[in-house]
């Protein structure tokens, strides 16, 4: 659904669609109404990862969400700033963008990988590289 500020408190900063909030035990997060990124203030991606079923909120389809990594120049939501391109430390093949200010966006598919932990990461992170090398 295309953004509407009557409607929708966030612009997806990968799509530029508007973002539903999602509440899951009592934490809210926003959640992109066409590529379904995930947007997390400050440390809710840390506090959802401890909750049962959380990633229940990804419903979006990880392999659309792959398509969104190779986008450049992220923009943060709430204040416009370019965002920084990182990843996580165990998981390397999950790539997100941040801002240091506001929090964090996810692609489709990648908070759900990110309470995955397993052997397979491993294996994941070789197939799609190590981000500083592949889109720095």
């Amino acid at each position: 659904m295309e953004h509407n500020p009557d409607e929708h408190n966030l612009k997806c900063p990968k799509c530029h669609h508007g973002m539903e909030v999602v509440v899951h035990d009592e934490i809210e997060i926003d959640r992109c109404t066409n590529c379904k990124g995930l947007w997390f203030d400050d440390d809710e991606a840390h506090r959802m990862r401890q909750i049962e079923k959380s990633e229940l909120v990804d419903h979006g389809d990880p392999v659309e969400g792959w398509k969104f990594d190779s986008r450049e120049d992220i923009d943060c939501p709430h204040c416009g700033k370019r965002m920084h391109k990182s990843y996580d430390a165990k998981q390397q093949h999950i790539w997100y963008e941040v801002c240091h200010e506001h929090g964090m966006f996810m692609d489709a598919g990648e908070f759900t990988d990110l309470k995955d932990e397993s052997v397979l990461d491993w294996f994941r992170s070789l197939i799609k590289g190590n981000r500083d090398i592949v889109a720095p």
